[in-house]
Formats: structure tokens, sequence, C-alpha cells
């Protein structure tokens, strides 16, 4: 006789609920630590304390693509979500 697929859950509703949480959080805290690691580099290169205009550059570009990769996740989220919502059941 063959098994049924369907299997319970491992994980619960809260405990899915607290890791989606902490894995958008750690994203948003990664985002801001390239755009601070941003900011201080040029501050620094604006004072005179560093020389290095590449490696300012390149520190903004990487803050800049990571910010932009956000906001396209997050609208991919959102669209996700109203599609979820215009779902019949």
């Amino acid at each position: 006789m063959a098994q049924p697929l369907t299997k319970k859950p491992t994980v619960s509703p809260g405990e899915a609920q607290a890791n989606f949480a902490n894995v958008l959080k750690s994203a948003v805290e990664q985002v801001n630590d390239a755009q601070q690691a941003s900011d201080k580099k040029t501050q620094s290169l604006a004072s005179g304390n560093i020389d290095d205009l590449h490696d300012v550059m390149i520190t903004a570009q990487k803050a800049s693509i990571t910010l932009d990769t956000a906001v396209q996740v997050q609208k991919k989220v959102v669209d996700a979500y109203n599609e979820v919502m215009r779902m019949q059941v």
C-alpha cells in the first residue's frame, strides 16, 4: 500500500514568521552597512584622510547596487503579495 505524500510541517507558522523576519532584518542591515561604509570613505576622501579615489568609487558603486537590488526585491515581494491577495479561495 502506498504511503500518502503529505507530511506535517516541521516548522510552525510562528517559527517561519520569525525566520523570515530575521532574514529580512539581516538583509536590511547589510544594505545599511554598505551605505555607511560608502559614506565613511566619501567623507575621508573629502577631508583628505585617504587619496584612493578608485576604492571610494568602488565602495559607492557597491552600495548603490546593493540598494537597487533591495528595492527590486521589495517590488517583487509586493507584487507577489498582491497576486496572492487576488487569488480566490
